[in-house]
């Protein structure tokens, strides 16, 4: 039998497991609903702040992920009669009106994602670094992103959010192995091995941490670079893929 087991006792309330997050995103739908962390995703702001947000958009039209749009014209109609003055809206936003009992349910201030852009709020600046630190600046749209094209990648975000997100969590993934190459190489020419380690060989350690998850071909004709295309049922992986596209692509820097 496989189960887990403790050799010590634990006390009330005493964190026993913590696991980190390799990556993840929070669904676009879903940040209608509530601000949280772009790194941990735990709430931030104040009760006020996150009640206020999902009033302003519902009186903007926007439903997030549990809205349940598609209502008809009555239904409509008897949320914007129905709906608070905009002046007790904005209250709640910038923090003017206080609720009851929410002073028993503190949140942490949001923080701004430090390469300037709107998009990343963080609960803490360990947060906002490690978020920077893995994947992050390479993904920001802010003035001090370190993306090679802000342009190409904003195009690339809106057609993510107008297609499937899950886009985003794979530009996430592909962001964390190309930081963590940069630091392995930067870690190798330092050291001054000598022994000559290959690009690939860093890149396919930098990937390692991903490829422990789940692996499958690819079910559609998809391009790995250098005018070379799979077909349906091949088995090229994705890790294969990304392996030639950023290894063999004269235009990338890594």
């Amino acid at each position: 039998m496989r189960g887990v087991y403790a050799n010590s006792e634990f006390q009330e309330d005493e964190l026993i497991l913590k696991d980190e997050i390799l990556v993840g995103i929070q669904h676009s739908s879903n940040k209608v609903d509530c601000l949280v962390c772009s790194f941990c995703f735990r709430f931030i702001g104040s009760i006020e702040k996150q009640i206020g947000r999902k009033l302003y958009f519902k009186n903007m039209g926007l439903s997030g992920c549990c809205g349940g749009g598609g209502g008809d014209s009555s239904e409509s109609s008897s949320s914007n009669h129905n709906s608070l003055p905009q002046g007790v809206v904005s209250s709640l936003m910038n923090g003017e009106m206080a609720l009851p009992h929410t002073d028993k349910f503190p949140l942490p201030s949001p923080l701004s994602c430090p390469g300037g852009c709107q998009e990343a709020f963080y609960c803490s600046g360990s947060c906002a670094e490690a978020d920077w630190e893995s994947s992050h600046s390479l993904l920001c749209t802010g003035e001090r992103s370190e993306s090679i094209s802000r342009e190409a990648l904003g195009e690339f975000i809106k057609h993510s959010n107008e297609t499937n997100d899950i886009f985003l969590l794979a530009a996430k993934a592909i962001a964390f192995t190309i930081l963590r190459y940069r630091e392995l190489k930067a870690e190798h020419v330092n050291k001054q091995a000598k022994q000559s380690v290959s690009k690939q060989s860093l890149l396919l350690e930098a990937w390692k941490p991903v490829s422990v998850g789940y692996k499958r071909s690819f079910k559609k004709r998809y391009d790995c670079g250098g005018g070379k295309q799979k077909e349906e049922g091949d088995t090229q992986t994705a890790k294969g893929c990304i392996v030639n596209y950023w290894v063999k692509s004269p235009d990338r820097k890594l």
